[in-house]
């Protein structure tokens, strides 16, 4: 039991350090005082878990900057709600150790208010864009997947598809954008937003271009390129999706395999059409 009390002190006091952390670092005032409070509150758990065990504990100092680096980069919305999904475990802890110390039941609830403050409480410029980091990626991934499958067959070298495919992707990246913006002011009336909400469309699309392109210009062989094209695309499917369950707390199986299934689709159509194209028009490299 001791041992079991132990782990949870040292889980609240890493708690503690990334949310104070934070508090320190943010510049909205709401966000600031709102971490304070959840860090005063881990902080308290610890002291009253430290009464019953009687050991002063260390926080777990590289758990601690993982957090705080991830809330950092990826957005406050998505290391917050990331930490709150690890700390659901401590919950469940607590629900098993309240038996023998009635004391701790009164944790579960204040992890409960953490996750409810949390999910109220932040506003992030690029959490309201996510729509169009989704249109930007979906078209990308779908369009240059299958284009570059094409142009695979058609063309069997790697310097002339890596061209092709940037000129495309560029190109494409530039159109969906102006489309985007004019789609946008034209419903709400805002340029400004509508302008934000383009660059945004047009920024994932190209970073998501150079990413599919990239094995054609470092592997020589066209059919390795492929299969490491089409491996980043999933890649990029996945890590996409688990950040946008997360911060936005929605379904990640079914979006994924979705976005899989309708990319590699593609791909394997445009494959078979690149090698039709090749045949019938009798292109050789």
């Amino acid at each position: 039991m001791i041992e079991e009390l132990l782990i949870e002190q040292k889980k609240e006091i890493t708690s503690y350090r990334i949310y104070k952390r934070l508090s320190e670092t943010v510049r909205d005032p709401g966000n600031q005082a709102t971490l304070k409070t959840i860090s005063d509150a881990e902080l308290s758990h610890y002291n009253s878990l430290k009464s019953i065990t009687q050991t002063d504990v260390k926080p777990r100092r590289f758990y601690a900057m993982f957090f705080y680096a991830v809330a950092r980069i990826f957005g406050l919305t998505f290391g917050l709600k990331l930490l709150e999904r690890d700390e659901a475990d401590a919950t469940k802890g607590y629900a098993k150790l309240s038996e023998a110390h009635p004391q701790v039941a009164g944790f579960i609830d204040d992890e409960e208010l953490h996750e409810q403050q949390l999910i109220a409480m932040i506003n992030e410029e690029k959490l309201n864009y996510v729509g169009s980091i989704v249109l930007g990626l979906n078209d990308a991934l779908v369009e240059l997947t299958g284009a570059l499958a094409g142009f695979t067959f058609a063309f069997q070298n790697t310097q002339l598809i890596a061209v092709t495919g940037l000129i495309t992707g560029i190109s494409a990246s530039l159109s969906m954008a102006a489309s985007e913006y004019l789609s946008t002011v034209s419903e709400s009336g805002d340029r400004r937003g509508s302008l934000r909400s383009s660059l945004y469309t047009g920024v994932a699309y190209v970073i998501t271009v150079a990413v599919l392109v990239l094995p054609y210009l470092l592997i020589r062989n066209p059919f390795i390129s492929l299969g490491v094209m089409l491996s980043a695309a999933v890649f990029i499917i996945l890590v996409f999706n688990f950040y946008v369950s997360v911060a936005k707390d929605t379904g990640f199986k079914r979006r994924f395999w979705e976005m899989v299934l309708i990319s590699l689709g593609v791909s394997a159509v445009s494959f078979l059409i690149g090698l039709l194209v090749k045949d019938v028009f009798g292109i050789q490299m």
